[in-house]
Parts: structure tokens; sequence; C-alpha cells
């Protein structure tokens, strides 16, 4: 009868639009996939997540600056170098160090600044544990022999780190030479590091480097930076400084970071 005819037919446009429904939902979501993978190819960088909980490196290091340090000020270059290198292949940021001053503005202040985050979180850990960490007998030789001892080593570092040696934002590095037989300590200017070719007389390879942008201790610490560092000894992870001298007295380059 007609009445079944139109059952029918009324049926089956149900289940084509159903289909169509499903078919177009499924669009959606691998569009809403695709740009929740964020810009350019697939693992473009990212902040990676601290080793520690924010409050960690408390008494020398507040949760707050910590937090916002990284949850704000990495993850913004982060944001801005993956939008300088969307739709481009992509390679570790470590990679993108060396030239960075001639690729332009976004990979040397972005690039450079999440290659410099990434390495900074690694290097510290809380009080209690960095305390119990000693440099290798590969690195205490040559911190003697580059520098006379430890404290004199800390010395240098802390001056150099002082407002007056390193004017406004920047890092202070501890490195080692390209030969691989002495260390050095230099700083860097805004999110510059010694990896990049221009900044310096020659290209060399951190090992241990201190943020003194105000953004990394001025809610403790405001103006009394010289506290800030001699302070921050005390969350230095000596392992982790030591394995990355030996990678690089080994390879004759910059230490891979996450992210």
């Amino acid at each position: 009868s007609s009445a079944a005819a139109f059952s029918l037919n009324m049926k089956a446009d149900s289940g084509a639009a159903a289909s169509r429904r499903d078919v177009l939902g499924k669009t959606l979501a691998a569009g809403a996939a695709v740009m929740a993978a964020g810009p350019g190819v697939a693992g473009a960088y990212s902040v990676p997540d601290l080793p520690y909980p924010f409050e960690a490196l408390e008494p020398y290091i507040d949760a707050p600056t910590m937090k916002i340090h990284h949850d704000k000020h990495h993850a913004t270059y982060v944001a801005n170098i993956n939008k300088a290198t969307e739709g481009k292949d992509e390679v570790p940021i470590l990679d993108l160090m060396a030239d960075a001053l001639e690729a332009g503005p976004a990979y040397r202040n972005s690039g450079g600044g999440h290659y410099n985050h990434a390495f900074f979180w690694d290097e510290m850990a809380p009080p209690d544990q960095a305390k119990a960490t000693k440099p290798s007998a590969q690195l205490a030789g040559m911190i003697d022999k580059s520098f006379g001892s430890m404290e004199a080593m800390k010395e240098k570092f802390e001056a150099l780190a002082a407002p007056g040696a390193t004017f406004g934002s920047g890092w202070v590095w501890v490195v080692v030479n390209q030969a691989g037989d002495k260390l050095d300590i230099i700083n860097t200017a805004n999110q510059d590091n010694p990896l990049m070719k221009g900044i310096k007389d020659e290209v060399s390879f951190p090992i241990l480097g201190l943020d003194v942008w105000e953004h990394a201790y001025y809610l403790k610490y405001q103006n009394r930076r010289p506290e800030y560092v001699s302070n921050w000894w005390n969350v230095v992870n000596w392992k982790k400084v030591s394995e990355n001298c030996a990678y690089v007295v080994k390879n004759h380059a910059g230490v891979p970071v996450r992210g």
C-alpha cells in the first residue's frame, strides 16, 4: 500500500540521514584532532613536564615563580617557535640553535627560550636530593683544572651573574670548549645561548645554566639577584650536570633536551 511505501521511504531517509550524521561526526572529530595537535607537523615542540612538583625547590625557588615561569613564560616561547616553524619539517630544538641568529628573531628568541628553559628545568632537583649529588670524577677534575676549585668556580659564576656584570635579562653558563678539555663561565643576553654561532667568538657547549631574567626570581627575591644566585646552588643536580659534561666531552655537541 501507499502507506507502507511511505513508511519504508521514511525509514530509508532516516537511515541515510543517520549515516550522513555519523560520517559528518567522524569528519568533525578528525578535524578537531588535527587542530588539537597544534600548528605545524606532528610532534610540534612542547613544554616538557617538570621532573618535580612546583613547590619542590622551596625554599630557594618558590612555587608561584616556578608555576608562572614554566606554565606561562616557557609556554609562550614554545607557542612562538611552533608558529615560526609551522609547515616545516621538524627537527630537535637543539638543531635550530647553531644558525638561530641567521634564521631570524623567532628562532633566536623563542627557539632559544625553549631550549634554555628545557635545559634549566632538568639540571635542578629538590634540595634534599640535590644535596646528595656530587660532581663526577671527570667533572671535578675539569673544575679543578679550569678554576682551581669548586668554590673558585662558584665565585666566578656568581660575579658574572651579578646585575653589574649581566645587566638586564640573560643567562650565565658553565660551558665546555670545542676541544672538550676545559670549562669556562660565560654570559649571554636575553634568550641567546653559547650554542648559537655569532654570540661569542666561538661556539661552546653548556653543561650548567642559570636564568637571571627577573621573571625567574622576582616574586621571592625582588631586586636581590645575588641572593637568588647564591641560593640556587642548593638545587643544582650535580649528577645531571656530570651527565651533561660527559655527553659534551664525548660528542663535542650540545646536550639534547626534552620537548
